[in-house]
């Protein structure tokens, strides 16, 4: 019967021994391969470096930060502080100057991992007590060269329990600094047998890594699933939509992850005659959308899970076989799940859906996702504040928008970031977004907030055109007419047409930046003006008016924002 790994450290241990393919780096054009005992051997003369570094430093934490691609040094990293009882800290490379420096010093860092590429990076930070190993230098491979003898478990800082701290991995900082949440080495691999068995991972199975592995979503719903399942990893060092398949081929995977907007990018692509020509068989992820995920299953043949799992653990919903299309599941077994308006407390009515799946009573039906019972959150590194606003009235709140059907099924509705009042109306972005992603000219679509100019907010679009098609004002306007779960304040005020959506390092759309640039941007702007019908350019008067109408209401500093 199989055992469910109590740790990390266990599924790396279990790695030594083991001759079949376990790690794939170098794509297409020049394919290696590692043995799975291989990156056992690497992993663990990394512990050991690790253990005669950090013994050194009484007192510091052992904490390591990563600031790498997705090359062989990552999961040879990831396994060593696993061995070595030690923690990873992912530091995300778009980060800049006084950002950066911040994360690696938050997070108590005393070693960073780096490479020749992401040096400039780290040109004129004040970085004290942190060393820096390049690993493609030859300083980095003398230092490594003494340790190439070790095993699993002959060197350690701490044992590793199943309570260890195992990855401070930084969550979105869209509203202030991001907070590095805390995730133990139990915790994680119990998560990954639970996606080896939902999945039936097997030794047979590839599992191709294209997302980056200093966000929570490639080690822990890719990289460490293959670990427990024994199925092999093949890396990609950024994702690369035009090279996507040609991986996918030369490696076998059969197997991917994905967040943002990485499948839209994929569906970007130019059909082809052998888009069908590979063997992956599932893709697992967030934020697809039902409409993007039925057309990448008619193309490509592969079908998408979306799923619903926050780095931090506080909340999961599970899928099952009778999920009807667009919802993600129901609570997991121990778990209260409630969808909560934050402003009231209290529970939200079931949604009303039409006979097509629509949702009809938004206003009423969204809210919090909370978990009001147990809760697998460890909390955050040094951020009493933060943990404390996500675990108020003893319940773990998400900071995600849901509703829920009269069967318990959830459906995601983005996140409470992304809600918007428009005439005393709450709305929820995704919402609006699923509705004006069938509109065909739409190669994507993004909802957000701008102010009013008396009170609350107006809807507004960014909206990314399939190639060749042009935005006609008539067309988007029959369109939205012909919604029938379009609700009365849904139709968005602005449309800002773009060539391409403002993205973050992991591929989700910089919603922040829309925001704040609002209507006044570089790109074409079209506008339903109060009391008219349709749309029209938003000209240099109509902007003069805008102006004028929020100063006189004193809303002019809102924009500034």
């Amino acid at each position: 019967m199989r055992t469910t790994p109590g740790t990390v450290a266990e599924l790396i241990a279990c790695q030594w021994g083991d001759h079949r393919p376990g790690l794939m780096y170098g794509g297409s054009t020049h394919t290696a391969v590692l043995s799975s005992h291989r990156t056992a051997q690497e992993a663990a003369a990394r512990a050991a470096l690790l253990v005669d570094l950090l013994s050194a430093d009484q007192g510091a934490e052992p904490h390591i930060g990563v600031l790498l691609d997705n090359t062989p040094e990552f999961p040879f990293w990831l396994g060593a502080a696993a061995l070595a009882g030690a923690a990873v800290a992912g530091i995300n490379p778009t980060r800049r100057g006084p950002e950066l420096a911040r994360d690696i010093l938050h997070t108590d860092c005393r070693i960073l991992v780096t490479e020749r590429a992401h040096l400039p990076l780290l040109r004129g930070l004040d970085l004290p007590g942190v060393r820096i190993l390049v690993t493609d230098s030859e300083e980095y491979a003398a230092l490594l060269a003494p340790y190439a003898a070790a095993k699993p478990g002959e060197a350690v800082l701490a044992a590793p329990t199943p309570g260890s701290r195992f990855l401070l991995y930084f969550t979105s900082g869209s509203t202030g600094a991001p907070k590095a949440a805390l995730c133990s080495q139990g915790r994680l691999a119990a998560a990954a047998d639970s996606l080896v068995r939902q999945f039936s991972v097997t030794a047979d199975d590839v599992h191709y890594v294209c997302m980056p592995l200093f966000h929570g979503n490639a080690v822990i719903a890719d990289w460490l699933p293959a670990l427990a399942g024994g199925a092999a990893v093949a890396l990609r060092p950024r994702f690369s939509a035009s090279a996507f398949l040609a991986d996918v081929r030369a490696y076998g995977a059969t197997y991917f992850t994905y967040v943002g907007r990485a499948v839209q990018y994929l569906l970007a692509t130019e059909p082809r005659p052998d888009d069908r020509d590979h063997r992956l068989r599932l893709g697992f992820g967030t934020e697809a959308g039902a409409v993007d995920a039925a057309r990448f299953a008619e193309r490509f043949g592969v079908r998408l899970v979306e799923g619903y799992g926050a780095t931090e653990g506080g909340a999961s919903v599970q899928r099952t076989p009778d999920t009807p299309p667009g919802a993600l599941g129901r609570a997991g077994a121990g778990d209260d799940l409630a969808v909560i308006d934050p402003q009231t407390g209290a529970e939200c009515p079931p949604a009303v859906l039409d006979g097509r799946g629509r949702l009809l009573d938004g206003s009423a039906a969204i809210g919090e996702l909370v978990n009001r019972g147990r809760s697998l959150f460890e909390g955050y590194w040094r951020n009493a504040e933060a943990q404390a606003a996500r675990t108020r009235d003893g319940w773990y709140w998400t900071g995600d928008l849901f509703f829920r059907d009269t069967d318990g099924f959830l459906y995601f509705a983005g996140r409470t970031d992304d809600r918007l009042r428009v005439d005393s109306e709450n709305l929820a972005a995704a919402v609006i977004e699923n509705i004006l992603a069938r509109w065909s000219p739409a190669a994507a679509v993004a909802v957000y907030a701008v102010p009013d100019e008396v009170a609350g907010d107006q809807v507004m679009a960014a909206v990314a055109l399939e190639e060749g098609e042009r935005f006609s004002p008539e067309a988007f306007s029959a369109f939205l007419a012909a919604q029938p779960d379009l609700g009365t304040k849904m139709s968005p005020r602005y449309v800002r047409i773009v060539e391409s959506m403002p993205t973050t390092a992991t591929n989700k759309i910089h919603r922040a930046a829309l925001r704040r640039s609002g209507f006044r941007c570089p790109d074409p702007v079209w506008w339903s003006p109060p009391g008219g019908s349709g749309y029209r350019p938003l000209a240099p008067e109509d902007l003069a008016g805008l102006l004028a109408a929020y100063a006189a209401h004193g809303r002019g500093e809102l924009l500034e924002r």
